[in-house]
């Protein structure tokens, strides 16, 4: 059972969450409210979720975004086996795709020359480019959490558990976790499309900046 109803500023012990790839902004409302957290990293890997998918605001609205991994002809491979597939550019693909989402908000020439290296670089693994991308996103929050990946599953953790609350496959915004409500803050096209909540983390980065940390505190009821 989630702990609802704690004060923001007082670390919360455990929880464990899946890998993500630029995860939603209630992936890191939730994280950052615990001193110690782990990454799942032998669940079974699952596809759309967003352990290889973001979704990101474009000029023509909500735009996801899925890293192509290699298929397996195993029915389950666990997520730390999950090789990313390069057979397509899909790399400049993405990275055309969040230049031209955002290269017009407040603060993507801040954090853009933090986040190109990613496309160009290639990891073999998906759990580990969804790693650095990780670390870089705690850099830039000026999180102090400690991170690590499992050492093995645990069936029932002794802590909070994210690993299957935090996903797309149901409502976007909602899912089911009764205490997040994602906050809304200006983006690019909100007057166009209106506001569309819980994004990938780098639609706040780029459009609130150093305001993101505060975003995500209050999206947490």
């Amino acid at each position: 059972m989630l702990l609802l109803g704690y004060s923001f500023f007082t670390f919360m012990e455990n929880a464990i969450f899946s890998t993500a790839y630029l995860g939603p902004v209630h992936y890191y409302a939730r994280f950052m409210q615990y001193g110690h957290v782990k990454i799942e990293q032998y669940d079974s890997y699952q596809k759309q979720s967003y352990r290889n998918r973001c979704a990101i605001y474009g000029a023509n609205g909500l735009l996801n975004l899925s890293i192509p991994v290699v298929k397996k002809h195993k029915q389950k491979t666990l997520v730390r086996d999950i090789e990313i597939d390069y057979a397509t550019r899909w790399q400049n693909n993405h990275w055309r795709s969040i230049t031209s989402a955002y290269n017009s908000s407040p603060f993507f020439e801040f954090y853009a020359p933090d986040f190109e290296p990613f496309f160009s670089r290639k990891c073999q693994f998906l759990i580990d480019f969804n790693m650095e991308l990780h670390r870089l996103i705690i850099e830039l929050l000026e999180l102090d959490n400690v991170c690590e990946l499992s050492e093995t599953f645990e069936h029932k953790f002794e802590g909070d558990d994210y690993r299957e609350l935090i996903t797309p496959k149901v409502n976007r915004v909602l899912n089911h976790d009764a205490g997040f409500m994602p906050v809304a803050y200006t983006q690019t096209y909100s007057e166009k499309h209106g506001f569309l909540g819980n994004l990938s983390i780098v639609d706040l980065l780029f459009n609130t900046g150093p305001e993101a940390e505060s975003v995500l505190k209050k999206s947490i009821i």
